[in-house]
């Protein structure tokens, strides 16, 4: 089943285009990565999913949501999105923003100790967000999106900052997901490699896509 659909997307900042003309369908359970340079639209396309960006022109679907017409803040809802940094209470120790995040969600407290240990963060339960390594904070907003179950996965450069270990938990925890259900969609500066689930690979510059396949 498809769960998103773009149909020559086009993407504005101040009348400069971020995405140009993208055609882009992504099923269920699938894996797709975006690839290209800094400056590709990766991040663009990316926030344009997640219902964080609008359509200047063009059609899209995703979840159901329609872009033109549809109330994004719906489709943000439904969408488990981790930017660059990650939305944390600083002050706050990994296991208090997990709890803060379980109750503003309506997931059990329960849950929060699995999550812990499924993102190798249950040794850092007390510490504070801000103590945290960027690697880390990377696994910490893992942890949420565990703890929210979103059909829909989209990462941006969820690889970065992350050493040889933590692209193995990475790609583990990328394939557990999918085989539960879950679509992911994630943005590199490199195709995946070593991955051990099926992944297309979506090329980009220039805000479009130049290149697409499935491995």
């Amino acid at each position: 089943m498809t769960i998103a659909h773009l149909d020559n997307a086009v993407v504005t900042l101040a009348g400069y285009p971020l995405l140009s003309g993208v055609d882009l369908d992504i099923e269920e359970r699938s894996v797709v990565v975006l690839t290209g340079p800094n400056g590709a639209g990766k991040t663009s396309l990316l926030r344009l999913l997640a219902g964080l960006e609008a359509l200047a022109r063009g059609e899209g679907r995703v979840l159901g949501f329609d872009l033109v017409h549809g109330d994004r803040r719906q489709l943000r809802r439904e969408v488990g999105w981790i930017g660059h940094e990650g939305s944390f209470y600083n002050e706050l120790t990994v296991r208090d923003n997990l709890v803060f995040a379980a109750r503003a969600l309506g997931r059990p407290i329960e849950d929060i100790p699995g999550a812990l240990q499924r993102t190798g963060l249950a040794e850092r339960t007390n510490t504070l967000a801000k103590r945290l390594s960027a690697g880390q904070r990377r696994r910490l907003g893992l942890a949420w999106l565990l703890l929210r179950r979103p059909s829909l996965w989209i990462l941006d450069e969820p690889y970065a900052s992350l050493d040889e270990n933590g692209r193995e938990f990475l790609n583990g925890l990328i394939a557990d997901v999918t085989s539960q259900g879950a679509t992911v969609v994630l943005s590199a500066h490199d195709p995946l490699r070593n991955a051990t689930f099926d992944v297309r690979q979506v090329r980009m510059e220039g805000g479009r896509i130049v290149n697409s396949d499935v491995q």
